[in-house]
């Protein structure tokens, strides 16, 4: 009877052992996320398999840090090797600064070919928001300069967005393109209900925001949430003096803080600028500390009392206030050593959940002025 035990033991073991199936290998070949201490932003158009990376001026393309966020398993190589090549380090210094790369899935089945392109940019200092780029399922600005090659392209929460399910089309999204700005079309930033998914994340309301850095969706999705993952600034060779535009804006009828309403506040916009000490390029300010950093320089922001619904195009002019103890070193300047950032968004607590569904900025022709450098 102990024979016979064991024995139906064993083979119920063996039974369950050829049931286990070895876990598929990935078949994904693609490039997700493409950053690098040098680089402003870089853009993915999955379709075309093309990546537009806009490094800084004073970039040495030779040697072009880059680092690729890929399906779990899959590698990727160049097919364009070239001799200055280093570990992580791409010479995107020849014709076109152009390079060629191939992502191999980890069953090895599947394979991508991509062309990506090195982008020289300087910051442009006039905004009009008649432009978009990519091809996403969401709008992304970019601002161009033909004159100067100055280079822009804005950053929003819409990739956290659009992990709600919330949206079908791209005027879902908290941030869009208005086809009614001041002059032409414009920038309009909506403050949405991020739906049964939100709720889940503890994170119920997305403000419409524009700003000039980078957005991180893993680090909205940690523990340090949204603040964290909006990260502001690109190098700035210039004195910022004045952020100037025109705005009309709508308060959502009903504020609330997580899932408390507060019918007592009237949620309000924001509008703001900050230049500041970067020292290495790869540092940022972000939603945490970018109004409380020791290392801002200058700020240029909206007061409370002047964040006002508005039916009519209203001018703003923000001039840029030096911090106590704060000046501008001219050879910090020139070397790259400062960055600057310009935020707006429809609801001014939004990255804490905080504000009314519903609350409209729109925002457009939008200058900086600067001071000549000496």
């Amino acid at each position: 009877m102990k024979n016979q035990t064991l024995f139906i033991l064993w083979a119920l073991l063996l039974t369950l052992a050829s049931c286990i199936q070895k876990e598929a290998l990935n078949s994904e070949a693609a490039i997700d996320a493409c950053t690098g201490s040098e680089v402003q932003t870089a853009l993915i158009n999955p379709e075309t398999k093309e990546i537009n990376i806009y490094v800084n001026a004073t970039t040495d393309l030779s040697r072009l840090a880059l680092t690729f966020t890929i399906p779990e398993g899959a590698t990727i190589a160049t097919t364009d090797a070239q001799l200055p090549d280093g570990d992580g380090t791409y010479d995107f210094s020849g014709d076109g600064h152009i390079r060629h790369f191939r992502v191999t899935s980890e069953d090895g089945r599947y394979t991508s070919e991509w062309r990506l392109y090195a982008i020289p940019s300087t910051l442009p200092t006039e905004y009009y928001f008649e432009t978009l780029d990519a091809q996403t399922p969401y709008h992304v600005f970019k601002e161009f300069n033909p004159r100067t090659n100055e280079t822009l392209i804005w950053s929003s929460g819409n990739p956290g967005f659009r992990m709600t399910g919330m949206a079908q089309q791209p005027t879902d999204y908290p941030t869009l393109q208005s086809t009614t700005g001041y002059r032409g079309k414009g920038a309009k930033l909506v403050t949405r209900d991020t739906g049964s998914f939100g709720a889940m994340m503890k994170m119920y309301i997305a403000a419409g925001n524009l700003f000039i850095g980078t957005f991180n969706v893993l680090d909205a999705l940690s523990g340090e949430g949204a603040p964290k993952a909006t990260k502001f600034g690109v190098q700035f060779y210039k004195h910022p003096q004045l952020l100037r535009g025109f705005y009309k804006y709508e308060a959502g009828a009903v504020y609330k803080e997580g899932e408390t309403e507060h019918p007592e506040i009237q949620d309000r916009f924001d509008i703001y600028a900050i230049f500041y000490e970067a020292g290495e390029n790869a540092f940022m300010l972000d939603g945490t500390n970018a109004l409380t950093s020791d290392r801002l320089v200058a700020v240029a922001q909206i007061p409370a009392a002047e964040a006002l619904p508005t039916s009519e195009w209203t001018p703003f002019e923000l001039p840029f206030e030096l911090k106590p103890g704060k000046h501008i070193d001219e050879e910090t300047l020139r070397s790259g050593g400062y960055k600057l950032g310009i935020v707006f968004s429809s609801s001014v607590d939004g990255a804490y959940f905080k504000g009314a569904v519903g609350s409209t900025l729109e925002i457009d022709e939008v200058e900086l002025i600067c001071q000549e450098n000496p």
